[in-house]
């Protein structure tokens, strides 16, 4: 059955222009609290040691991983990953042998602390890598971590270069969830992106990946990208439909030219203005829903039986650099060009250049870049902003139990500001008890301005050309 209320995540009423006027402005996407301005080579290798010996001491509780693989033969234009573009095999080869010596580094750590509740490789293209190299990196990292029998193994896969010979090795090694690049089989948007897709190749990779047993395949699509339309959109969403992913993520196109050099071939005259952007998250909204899917976070849709529903449904959702899971782990380990860990209440980021990468690990040190250690105000603030992103509302006696604050008296300052008029609970965006706070349905598209108000370091962050837009 469809969700009750379907139109309710975009149906905002006929002060949507007032409301997008209002609400359109820089912000973080909040995937880390602080965000990663605050980060500081302050931090560096000798800080991240410190706190990974603090991880090993939590001999019982699992890990997540995530591995960086950053190649592609060519970059698309609104992609605001770190990529190397190369048709050189040869180069990335040199990067694997690297990155199992950073997972021997990483285990060396960590004694006896080595079980995996998540794998995750991303990009990049992870399957730009031959089926020979896929199975020697998994061999590596298995010689020093153990997967839970119920661990989520999860890989990025570009069906442009993914084979089915891919494909059954990464479902022999465990993996059991595919994230699939689509953003829009719209040929003019391709066009534009260059990113050249057709519908029959994905759904032939599709229905090749379901065949050789992957039970979970999630689909991303991206909302706000150059040339997009309505009518065009709405005919990828119901293709979408028809294939059956069980989850499927609709992120918004972020423009930031002055970061992403690559942004600059897209034509600023091509992007959607901000009202047709609420068009495009509402018609996908609208035809998921409609299809039976669940709405889960901000940007995420889920068959009710899959697991992220399931965990939704029950308020007990989590959010880490990989997106939302179910596998809560408390010290999330990167390793790769530019990866982030996220360890005893640390962020570590590694050099996001090779040659620094193969510099550091050549003299056996952690590639360690920057970093940043959170105090006791960032923890309760990252609590309460991941509440928000996760589960659209914040408990005010489980904030307490966590931190021995109350909400009301805490956060007096921010919640004057989220009262005011024009602000989110005068516009239905948010509403206040006594108990807590809950976003409203209408208020989910506006779910990181309303984030926005905890964020400390947001005024000296806003000063500089750093975030895309929120709408």
């Amino acid at each position: 059955m469809p969700q009750e209320g379907c139109s309710a995540l975009v149906d905002v009423g006929g002060n949507i222009a007032t409301l997008v006027r209002r609400y359109d402005r820089p912000g973080p996407r909040y995937t880390s609290y602080p965000t990663a301005l605050e980060f500081h080579p302050g931090f560096g290798e000798v800080a991240y040691r410190e706190r990974l010996d603090l991880a090993a001491i939590a001999r019982d509780e699992p890990l997540s991983l995530y591995v960086h693989l950053p190649f592609c033969e060519e970059r698309c234009a609104y992609c605001g990953c770190t990529v190397v573009a190369t048709r050189r095999r040869e180069v990335a080869s040199k990067y694997l042998e690297y990155v199992a010596r950073e997972v021997r580094l990483l285990a060396g750590h960590l004694t006896n602390r080595r079980r995996l509740a998540q794998l995750h490789w991303g990009g990049g293209t992870p399957t730009y890598f031959s089926t020979a190299e896929l199975q020697w990196l998994h061999d590596s990292i298995s010689r020093h971590f153990i997967l839970q029998p119920d661990a989520e193994c999860a890989v990025e896969i570009d069906p442009r270069v993914t084979s089915p010979e891919q494909l059954r090795a990464l479902r022999r090694m465990g993996f059991n969830r595919l994230s699939m690049g689509v953003q829009d089989f719209t040929a003019e948007v391709q066009a534009a992106i260059g990113r050249r897709q057709t519908e029959n190749q994905t759904r032939g990779l599709f229905d090749y990946a379901r065949q050789v047993g992957f039970d979970s395949i999630n689909v991303d699509l991206i909302y706000g990208l150059p040339r997009q339309a309505l009518a065009s959109f709405t005919r990828t969403i119901a293709s979408i439909v028809q294939m059956r992913p069980d989850r499927i993520a609709v992120y918004s196109y972020a423009h930031v030219p002055w970061l992403r050099p690559s942004q600059k071939r897209i034509k600023i005259e091509d992007l959607p203005a901000p009202a047709q952007k609420i068009e495009l998250i509402g018609a996908a909204a609208d035809g998921f829903l409609r299809a039976g899917y669940e709405a889960i976070g901000m940007d995420h849709f889920a068959l009710p039986s899959d697991d992220l529903a399931v965990a939704a449904r029950a308020g007990r959702l989590h959010r880490n650099f990989m997106g939302y899971t179910t596998r809560h782990a408390a010290d999330v380990v990167a390793v790769g060009i530019s990866a982030i860990s996220d360890v005893r209440g640390a962020f570590a980021q590694n050099v996001k250049k090779l040659p620094a990468y193969y510099a550091a690990l050549d003299q056996g040190r952690l590639p360690i870049a920057r970093g940043y250690l959170l105090n006791s105000d960032d923890l309760i603030r990252r609590q309460v902003i991941t509440d928000l992103m996760c589960n659209f509302r914040i408990d005010g006696a489980d904030t307490e139990r966590r931190f021995g604050v109350q909400l009301d008296t805490y956060f007096a300052a921010e919640l004057r500001r989220l009262r005011a008029p024009g602000g989110p609970v005068a516009d239905g965006l948010l509403d206040i008890t006594g108990s807590g706070l809950a976003v409203t349905p209408r208020g989910r598209l506006f779910v990181r301005s309303i984030c926005m108000h905890f964020d400390k370091y947001l005024p000296a962050a806003l000063a500089q050309p750093a975030f895309s837009r929120t709408i």
